[in-house]
């Protein structure tokens, strides 16, 4: 009896909780006490106008940003006061817009490149069965690939640490149509595998068949959250915040 209702508990835990978080770059004070859950296994899409305090959101939740206060729970432990690289230790990764590639490097170096720090940790057969163009292109410098490819790449290296739980940045932002297809496929992937996913994106057309739950932040805070079910109802009040 105290196993199973040990069990009910971890189940129950969220995989990410934020409470009340602020965030600071020098001076300028751009979350203003944002607070959310992700379920584990769950995908959640954080939309907003760029300058909303979107992709500060996940900087802020990996100790990225000059200054910030809340309570911030991965996998029910505080991380509050943890710097960035004993936060992934707990099983997070983070994908940035910016990628992230090192150019002097091949594609294989640059996926070898972050350790393995988890035992949930993709093989590298693993990670090329699910980005075959990354195997193609293993000898190809940095320079050399697409965007596409790079943004594949990046989210590759976060598999290949051992994260569970993923926060990506606008990763379909300036890609051709069928790169975003590619894109959106793997995403679909990855919650069949069971990968909790915070998405960052302000093109709600691609987060719609993908996310469980829809949060909009408008000047860093949270004006509006919407579980799928609730979507068609709730378009027209997320495109007005987005300014769509």
């Amino acid at each position: 009896m105290i196993a199973q209702t040990m069990s009910q508990e971890a189940a129950a835990t969220p995989a990410l909780r934020v409470r009340d978080l602020h965030a600071w770059y020098g001076h300028s004070h751009i979350l203003h006490g944002i607070s959310f859950d992700v379920a584990a296994g769950e995908v959640v899409a954080l939309l907003g106008r760029n300058g909303s305090g979107r992709s500060t959101t996940l900087r802020a939740i990996m100790n990225l940003v000059g200054r910030r206060e809340g309570s911030i729970l991965v996998a029910g432990r505080e991380t509050a006061r943890l710097q960035p690289h004993h936060i992934s230790r707990l099983g997070i990764g983070y994908c940035p817009e910016e990628r992230g590639i090192f150019a002097s490097l091949s594609c294989e170096e640059n996926l070898l490149l972050p350790p393995r720090i988890r035992d949930e940790a993709m093989r590298d057969d693993e990670i090329y069965a699910l980005f075959p163009n990354l195997l193609r292109r293993r000898d190809a410098p940095g320079t050399k690939l697409s965007g596409g490819e790079q943004q594949m790449l990046a989210i590759a290296r976060i598999l290949r640490t051992g994260a569970r739980t993923l926060l990506l940045d606008e990763i379909s932002e300036g890609l051709a149509p069928v790169i975003v297809d590619a894109l959106f496929d793997l995403i679909l992937k990855l919650r069949e595998l069971g990968f909790t996913i915070l998405l960052v994106e302000q093109n709600l057309h691609f987060t719609a068949p993908l996310a469980d739950r829809f949060i909009v932040i408008e000047r860093g805070k949270v004006a509006l959250e919407v579980e799928a079910r609730d979507l068609e109802a709730s378009t027209a009040a997320i495109e007005r915040l987005l300014g769509v």
